[in-house]
């Protein structure tokens, strides 16, 4: 999940804010018949992280690649995490589960978290300057610049501002990493509301397309970057830049 998927599912998870965790289940390694009886104060996103904060710690929900939840139902296979309030259940599948001792404000920093009200422009400017030799598909996916990006976003930014995924920072002038970090920002908060009404796969423009909708030639698939993620670019109009 990318983060305003992350942003959707702790206001659908409002509802048990304040309410005390009465049974829990499931396959985690985790020690998480500790959560048993303690109130949930909060839960909010952080990237792609879900956090839950209870009174004495905070649980951390990571989705990974193949990662889902259910609300007041269950899915045929087991959950890694099951919790029942008195008006309700939440059930995570295929995610990564784990606790966090400190407050959660003094370990993240809002500050690069892609639709965090702290956000940070000149602060991200300068954390991109310093990869001068990182590839911009590598940029975008870097949890600590860009928190919460994930690869649908990579691909349709990288489409937008008509770049190849391969271009090295060092060959982008400031006015390209000025739009680069807007167009991130830009491009979520628009994930965001399509998602919200079912409609995001409408909009994409490259993701999982054949066709470039702009220009019409073909659409390259191939794993770019050091995490080797799929890379959807056109192969007429993303260009390559190199000073």
């Amino acid at each position: 999940m990318e983060g305003p998927s992350l942003v959707i599912l702790s206001e659908e998870l409002k509802s048990f804010v304040n309410k005390r965790v009465l049974d829990v289940s499931g396959n985690s390694k985790q020690d998480i018949l500790r959560l048993c009886g303690r109130k949930i104060k909060e839960i909010k996103s952080w990237g792609k992280h879900l956090l839950i904060r209870l009174d004495k710690f905070s649980v951390r929900i990571h989705f990974l690649m193949f990662g889902s939840y259910r609300i007041n139902e269950k899915k045929d296979s087991a959950p890694r995490l099951s919790l029942a309030c008195k008006d309700g259940e939440i059930n995570f599948y295929s995610c990564s589960v784990s606790f966090i001792e400190e407050d959660i404000d003094e370990i993240y920093d809002w500050k690069i978290d892609i639709m965090s009200d702290e956000w940070d422009e000149k602060n991200i400017r300068q954390k991109i300057k310093k990869g001068k030799n990182s590839m911009v598909c590598d940029v975008l996916m870097n949890q600590n610049i860009f928190a919460g990006v994930g690869n649908i976003i990579k691909n349709e930014v990288l489409f937008n501002l008509h770049l190849h995924p391969e271009t090295l920072i060092k060959d982008l002038s400031s006015r390209q990493i000025k739009d680069l970090v807007k167009e991130a920002r830009d491009y979520s908060f628009k994930f965001y509301e399509w998602k919200k009404i079912y409609e995001l796969k409408k909009h994409w423009q490259i993701y999982r397309k054949s066709k470039c909708p702009r220009c019409g030639f073909p659409v390259k698939i191939k794993p770019t970057g050091k995490g080797m993620r799929r890379s959807f670019y056109c192969t007429g109009c993303q260009v390559k830049y190199k000073k």
